[in-house]
């Protein structure tokens, strides 16, 4: 979330007329994130977040949207999108696609607790089952072909270890077959400060903007790199267990995910890397934008290729 498209009060006002959401109060915009133009509103009938897309193109938006609506009414805790005068979850804004979701209380969490690592499990693999039926697909926007394409231009900008590294491990993900491993609707970038909790408690999932189909495991790796990793980059074992525990007691991992999950996690950290390298040494002009740290990928990449991360027994 940052602010790449700033806007004024009568553009706002004018954006929300065409919504059952009453007259805006206030707005600000939001500076967390990397990706999208995101903004708090504050009308008379509720508090909302609104959306200006940069990156995701208007014929994603059904399949991203749609899932949020289908997860909430699932009972999946995520931001139901409102639906606009015309019955469409997104409209037009200064030329670019814009949609108004419900705002979720709580916040993100500095620290977490066994209890809530395994709230972060259970309800990743909820998500999992709750969208089998969801009838969407969509290709993985930051999977294997991308990084093909970003990787030649980010190279030139790293040092000759990291430059190794990097080409080493696109070999690796490169002849890896993910065929036999189980498939369906990932959230594919469930960090942190994409969920919020409200007094400790989990109170949802937000930006569902990278969502995609793909294997079930590569989320899980994802949702692990990040809730798990220490200040030094590694991987806290007790903390992998606590999540990895509950989402396999909601959705029991297979033998097949066991044999992949070392590549898989690699997958999730060189994905990040790519990402974040790409935005360092590349960045988008914003309002309020700031770029991540991309060290914190290769250095956990480098952990994983040096040791082995927490996974469940599966049943036989």
């Amino acid at each position: 979330m940052s602010v790449f498209t700033p806007v004024n009060t009568a553009e706002v006002t004018a954006f929300l007329k065409e919504y059952p959401v009453g007259e805006l109060l206030s707005f600000e915009g939001i500076s967390a994130g990397i990706e999208n133009s995101n903004f708090f509103v504050n009308t008379r009938d509720g508090r909302w977040v609104m959306t200006i897309f940069e990156t995701v193109g208007a014929n994603e938006l059904p399949f991203c949207l749609g899932l949020t609506g289908h997860l909430a009414a699932s009972g999946v805790p995520s931001p139901a999108p409102i639906k606009n005068r015309d019955g469409q979850v997104f409209g037009w804004l200064k030329g670019k696609p814009a949609a108004l979701v419900q705002r979720l209380d709580g916040r993100e969490l500095e620290a977490s607790t066994p209890k809530q690592l395994a709230a972060i499990g259970t309800v990743l693999a909820d998500l999992h089952q709750a969208a089998m039926d969801f009838d969407l697909h969509r290709e993985n926007t930051r999977g294997p072909e991308w990084w093909n394409a970003i990787i030649p231009t980010v190279l030139p900008k790293l040092s000759e270890a990291d430059a190794k590294l990097l080409r080493d491990e696109q070999q690796s993900q490169t002849s890896f077959d993910r065929s036999d491993l189980p498939e369906g609707v990932a959230h594919a970038d469930l960090f942190r400060d994409n969920a919020l909790f409200n007094d400790g408690k989990l109170a949802g999932l937000i930006d569902f903007y990278y969502a995609c189909n793909d294997a079930l495991l590569y989320d899980v790796a994802v949702t692990v790199n990040d809730w798990c990793r220490r200040d030094d980059n590694s991987i806290d074992q007790a903390a992998a267990k606590s999540l990895l525990d509950a989402y396999h007691d909601r959705r029991p991992l297979l033998p097949s995910e066991q044999a992949a999950w070392p590549l898989m996690l690699r997958a999730a950290a060189l994905r990040f890397w790519v990402s974040r390298l790409k935005d360092f040494h590349f960045p988008r002009e914003g309002e309020m934008t700031h770029a991540k740290n991309p060290d914190e990928f290769r250095d956990l990449l480098q952990w994983h290729h040096h040791n082995d991360c927490y996974f469940p027994k599966p049943d036989a």
